[in-house]
């Protein structure tokens, strides 16, 4: 029962976590670069302040409860679930590291004006963007594969699923 429990927080915390991520690869990083650039300023400095709480939340989660999974089972339901909470690990890093120093920044650039070399630096938060989403994405597929084929409980009981 507490693997079944693990698995599920497992999957809905990463699930939201690719969704907002992919969410926001889709279609918010394309209105970005459809609007004028003051604009995109102010509305990114704004929804970093909501994303702030959420999505590290969902990162906290997603990576605690993998990586629980991962102590509570054997074999290859081991390295899936142990990789999936690497790979949102990854997804924190990368945010923490990449994505939220260029926010400070975009920040203060909302507040006065950005700097002449501003496009290179929003394609370096892009990059991030991008790798940060493909990292929840493979964590998430990862768990779903494991819940597909892994039957629940701890793994001594045999396959309901076909192989």
């Amino acid at each position: 029962m507490r693997v079944r429990l693990l698995q599920g927080l497992a999957l809905l915390a990463t699930g939201l976590l690719a969704g907002a991520f992919g969410y926001g690869a889709a279609n918010l990083v394309p209105t970005f670069n459809a609007v004028p650039l003051d604009m995109r300023l102010s509305f990114h400095a704004e929804l970093m302040k909501m994303n702030g709480i959420t999505v590290q939340a969902a990162m906290a989660v997603s990576t605690l409860s993998s990586l629980a999974l991962a102590s509570s089972t054997r074999g290859r339901a081991r390295l899936v679930a142990g990789s999936a909470g690497l790979l949102t690990l990854a997804s924190f890093l990368i945010t923490r590291l990449g994505n939220v120093p260029i926010n400070g920044r975009i920040k203060e650039w909302a507040l006065s004006s950005a700097p002449l070399d501003h496009a290179e630096i929003l394609r370096r938060w892009e990059l991030f963007n991008t790798l940060r989403t493909l990292t929840a994405l493979i964590a998430f597929a990862l768990l779903i594969s494991l819940s597909l084929r892994q039957p629940p409980g701890d793994g001594k009981q045999p396959r309901t699923t076909p192989a």
